[in-house]
């Protein structure tokens, strides 16, 4: 759509202030009959079609069933269709309708490849999600970051990308280092700059400048000499983890020069994260002082790290951590992690783990390839498979080689529809209960026999 024709466009405001996002677009676009000019870009579209659209205002319905419902219940045109409408209500003036159409366009484009329909709207996506990044507030903020991330892993390295990061960059990186935005806001926003720098950039000053920015804010966290022994987890702590996983990930694709220096700045200082109140930097940091081993004996074999005993001595305490302070649920997500953490650093094993997806499987067998995976794996979420076996870039990334094609049959064969996925969860849930009900019996009997 032509730029002056957005400018001029009439929308409603406040009508979706009180409700939930996706309702919010519902009936922003419901009472698109209303405007003076029409909310899509097909300028004699009548009122009946504006009124149908208002059925494709929930963002939800992209992310429930995944590819499998798009093919199924309406073609590659019904699915463009509601993305024309989503990209219109981006320029809403309510908050709450530009953030459902937001969230909208990164369900459908994380569930689906749509390639050539974004590389035609690249620049239209790339304004709305600038304007809502620069004049939006949290949650929008952070919906404008997931859709950026997810529209850089559609088009792949390329100009295309590097001109989306050349734009979103320096706000996403001024929203990052703004202590007065959502702390929510900011950590999307770390995580997105570092996954856009990691596909995009090859300039490598750009990437020196974002490990700096990303570097900047998790240090922030380190122990200092003043301090106890245990690091108190604050409301930035959560930004902290996302900013240690960005810097992580870009790491990995760092020179080794540049690998060298940054392992000698944080090798030492990194352990100190071990001490966190918090289970989730306990982890990060842990899974990361892993990855850097993993990158420092790949550039010297005999590579010998100094404290090498006390930080076994920290591992194998978290591995077995019985502190009763701490939930049973973090206990045992902690358990773990670390013991493959301490095989790793102890032992240079990795437990090799298999992701399916299709007739296909890949085999994640080192620390760089699980921190790459499940990185992309939070963005995607339940996408992830589809993008794994249709996505060049993912692919070239876990070097899977080019796409196999499968024909209509065996596409189908492979597919479980949403009626036998039903039949299966009611088995296994008639299953689960049965086996509680004996269970249960044998301990009355147990009971009445004492």
């Amino acid at each position: 759509m032509p730029k002056n024709k957005k400018r001029n466009t009439a929308h409603r405001g406040g009508s979706g202030g009180g409700g939930s996002g996706a309702a919010a677009a519902t009936a922003a676009t419901a009472g698109g009959q209303h405007r003076n000019v029409q909310p899509f870009s097909d300028e004699d579209a009548s009122i009946e079609t504006m009124s149908h659209c208002s059925g494709y205002s929930d963002p939800s319905s992209f992310a429930e069933d995944g590819p499998e419902v798009l093919d199924e219940e309406g073609t590659q045109e019904d699915l463009e269709y509601k993305l024309k409408g989503f990209i219109d209500l981006t320029l809403d003036k309510s908050a709450k309708t530009r953030q459902a159409a937001l969230e909208g366009i990164k369900n459908a484009l994380a569930s689906k490849m749509l390639y050539e329909f974004i590389l035609e709207r690249r620049m239209t996506l790339t304004d709305s999600i600038e304007r809502c990044l620069k004049k939006g507030k949290g949650d929008e903020q952070r919906a404008a970051a997931a859709l950026a991330s997810v529209l850089c892993i559609q088009l792949g390295p390329g100009i295309e990308s590097e001109e989306v990061l050349k734009t979103l960059g320096p706000i996403l990186k001024k929203i990052i280092c703004d202590g007065t935005a959502s702390i929510q806001a900011r950590q999307t926003c770390a995580t997105c700059f570092g996954v856009c720098c990691f596909i995009a950039t090859d300039d490598i000053t750009e990437l020196y400048s974002t490990l700096q920015c990303l570097e900047n804010i998790f240090t922030k966290s380190y122990l200092k000499e003043k301090d106890t022994n245990v690091i108190c987890s604050t409301p930035n702590t959560a930004l902290h983890i996302s900013s240690l996983l960005a810097w992580t990930l870009l790491l990995t694709i760092c020179p080794i020069n540049e690998v060298k220096k940054k392992l000698e700045v944080h090798f030492h200082k990194l352990p100190s994260l071990l001490s966190s109140d918090d289970v989730n930097m306990r982890i990060a940091a842990g899974e990361s002082l892993a990855l850097l081993f993993e990158l420092a004996r790949g550039m010297e074999s005999d590579f010998f790290y100094e404290d090498m005993e006390s930080l076994t001595q920290i591992l194998r305490t978290l591995a077995t951590d019985g502190n009763k302070h701490r939930a049973k649920v973090d206990k045992r997500k902690q358990r773990s992690v670390f013991r493959d953490i301490l095989r790793a650093v102890e032992e240079r094993d990795f437990p090799t783990e298999t992701v399916k997806f299709g007739p296909e499987r890949m085999y994640i067998d080192c620390w760089v390839k699980k921190h790459t995976y499940d990185t992309f794996k939070e963005i995607l979420g339940s996408g992830m498979q589809y993008h794994l076996q249709s996505n060049e870039f993912l692919r070239n990334v876990f070097e899977l080689g080019p796409p196999v094609m499968l024909d209509a049959a065996a596409l189908k064969t492979m597919k479980i529809s949403r009626f036998e996925r039903h039949l299966y969860n009611s088995a296994a849930f008639k299953a689960r209960t049965k086996a509680r009900s004996k269970c249960r019996d044998k301990r009355a009997d147990v009971g009445e026999f004492f």
